[in-house]
């Protein structure tokens, strides 16, 4: 009984003592504006891991969503430079933000036919496309950087810096990714099928669903949401270099195994994801602002994570 009380609800355990933590270890932890930059850096990496949480429930896996993301965030800002002439900064905008929907959509189509068409085990294929993709950012910027035109940067502000009433645009973004992500892994035959695929694959095509088009479908929505994170991190440097995105997808991953969705695949849940996603945040926010570890080790805890959260599953699944 206790355990299953701390599987369901163990996040949210976690958060609340992650925010008591916080509020006893530094004065500014409780402050709004803290709390809002905790929310808004994120919700970048929240929206990678919704995405994250329909390719794992369904037994597979993507390594490449931070080279993705560097890729995506090279090619859009390349575009939209070369369209500014022609349309207009809105225009450019607005056609840039359509392509890196594209982009990503497109990346995420790549490694899911190289997984389902292929037959090749994902995280061999998605550990390739990573090096790929990073090394194409490498060599399209030379190394250096690709930056934005500064007639782009203030249109584009908004969509990492704005807010409606008060909230930032990017929380906004994320929590309605996140309500659309619960509604179709709980309420929808989507989430239903995938989550029969990670369960038992052959079981469920035995069962008329089309398994082979659904794992596709979540990784090709995994590269649409790796484009909209890409959006909106795009105008907060206003640049793509080679190390965009690096260990994205160690947080991402993360965050989805924290919310207690199965690394073996068959079971998701969104609303742990996203506190999965706020319990990383905080501790690097809590990091950042207290002395007692270096900010630096925040990879060598998300990674510690990580190893505890799959081992308390394996050890709940034998029992």
């Amino acid at each position: 009984m206790i355990r299953n009380f701390l599987g369901r609800l163990g996040p949210l355990l976690a958060l609340v003592l992650l925010f008591l933590a916080g509020s006893l270890l530094s004065p500014t932890f409780l402050t709004s504006e803290n709390l809002l930059n905790v929310l808004t850096r994120s919700s970048v990496i929240g929206i990678i891991a919704i995405g994250a949480t329909f390719i794992i429930t369904a037994r597979g896996l993507d390594l490449s969503v931070g080279a993705m993301a560097a890729l995506v965030a090279g090619l859009s800002i390349l575009c939209m430079n070369a369209l500014l002439p022609m349309t207009g900064a809105v225009g450019a905008l607005i056609l840039g933000l359509l392509l890196a929907f594209a982009f990503g959509g497109a990346a995420g189509l790549v490694n899911g036919g190289l997984v389902v068409w292929g037959r090749i085990d994902a995280f061999i294929v998605t550990l390739g496309t990573m090096g790929i993709m990073r090394s194409l950012i490498t060599w399209m910027s030379d190394g250096g950087s690709i930056s934005l035109d500064f007639a782009l940067r203030g249109v584009g502000r908004p969509l990492y810096y704005g807010t409606v009433l008060g909230i930032p645009v990017p929380v906004l973004i994320f929590a309605a990714l996140a309500i659309l992500g619960e509604i179709a892994m709980t309420r929808l035959r989507f989430g239903r099928h995938i989550t029969a695929i990670g369960s038992n694959a052959e079981v469920a095509r035995n069962s008329a669903i089309r398994v082979d088009r659904m794992r596709m479908a979540t990784y090709a929505l995994q590269g649409l949401c790796v484009g909209l994170a890409t959006l909106i991190y795009i105008p907060r440097l206003g640049a793509v270099t080679p190390s965009t995105g690096m260990l994205w997808e160690l947080e991402a991953i993360a965050a989805v195994i924290i919310g207690g969705t199965a690394l073996s695949g068959g079971y998701g849940r969104v609303w742990g994801t996203v506190a999965g996603v706020l319990i990383l945040g905080l501790v690097a926010n809590i990091l950042n602002l207290t002395s007692f570890v270096s900010p630096h080790l925040n990879g060598a805890f998300q990674g510690a994570i990580i190893v505890i959260a799959v081992f308390l599953q394996r050890r709940s699944t034998s029992r």
